[in-house]
């Protein structure tokens, strides 16, 4: 038996990502409502904005203003003050597939992933672009050659990108430059090298882990969202795996490091990722358990 007592925080949603623990709350998402939502004090989820096109990754200015990634029109948006919902940067030409999981950091610059192919159409893998977004909107390419990047932190003394590749069994690293660029990739962890493999059944057939989410806490050990192998584990610099939390039969897709002392593990629990069944039933949830180490970084 699992020594993580797992409770549901919120349930009766599609299917969850980009989880956030800002101001005291916890934020995310819900793909198939097409909504943003925040946890109220009385534990009940209120929709705060709607992404007509599907909201994704979450990440807010220095001055709080909120942005979320527009998945399908490849936009990043920004509510406003007043509660109006505008274009921070149009994305399309930067992209090879749905726009996805954004980082946003403490000065305003944000990273985005894409899907880099046609995932929900069974189209082959290819691989994927980061973008950088700066605070004015401004965007260009910085690294290329992701399988799938998809959850993403920024360490505590700025200087490091941390990247999952779902479809790489890996997880990567970057330093960030003065200017918002990224340095060469190095491994933050690499489960086995899967090259160029074009199909995505062989790819994840030889994966060890598909790592989704990304949590950074406070010995510089990552929490990833294993949606593989049903199950949430922290990850030391180097591929040892320190921890595990079991969510069988649920599947994990995102996670976040939060609460009031940073020592929540949000997870984003539901059957699988298939589009046509998550938008057909209502059996994502939120899952949470305590664990030893607190948040650091960003998100």
């Amino acid at each position: 038996m699992s020594k993580y007592k797992l409770d549901v925080v919120v349930d009766g949603f599609h299917y969850l990502e980009g989880p956030r623990w800002y101001k005291n709350a916890l934020w995310f998402v819900d793909f198939y409502t097409k909504g943003v939502y925040r946890v109220s004090d009385a534990g009940i989820a209120e929709k705060v904005v709607h992404v007509e096109q599907q909201p994704s990754g979450l990440g807010w200015l220095p001055d709080g203003r909120m942005l979320v990634v527009s998945m399908k029109n490849r936009k990043v948006l920004r509510l406003e003050d007043n509660g109006e919902l505008v274009i921070h940067a149009d994305i399309w030409d930067l992209c090879d597939g749905h726009a996805n999981d954004m980082v946003v950091a403490p000065n305003g610059n944000a990273y985005i992933g894409n899907f880099g192919f046609d995932l929900m159409g069974g189209a082959d893998h290819k691989h994927a672009n980061l973008i950088l977004v700066k605070p004015d909107g401004t965007s260009q390419i910085v690294a290329t050659g992701l399988a799938f990047p998809n959850g993403m932190a920024i360490s505590e003394d700025e200087k490091t990108l941390i990247v999952n590749e779902l479809f790489g069994n890996k997880i990567s690293q970057f330093d960030i430059h003065e200017n918002g660029t990224l340095g060469e990739k190095r491994d933050f962890a690499n489960f086995g090298d899967l090259g160029e493999e074009p199909n995505l059944g062989t790819r994840i057939e030889n994966a060890s882990i598909l790592p989704d989410g990304l949590a950074l806490d406070s010995e510089g050990a990552v929490w990833i969202a294993d949606t593989l192998n049903q199950r949430a584990v922290r990850i030391k610099e180097g591929g040892e795996i320190l921890e595990t939390v079991d969510t069988a039969p649920d599947g994990i897709f995102a996670v976040a490091l939060g609460g009031q002392d940073g020592k929540t593990l949000f997870m984003c629990a539901a059957p699988d990722w298939d589009e046509a069944s998550r938008t057909a039933e209502n059996k994502g949830r939120m899952l949470s358990t305590q664990v030893r180490i607190g948040h650091a970084g960003t998100p």
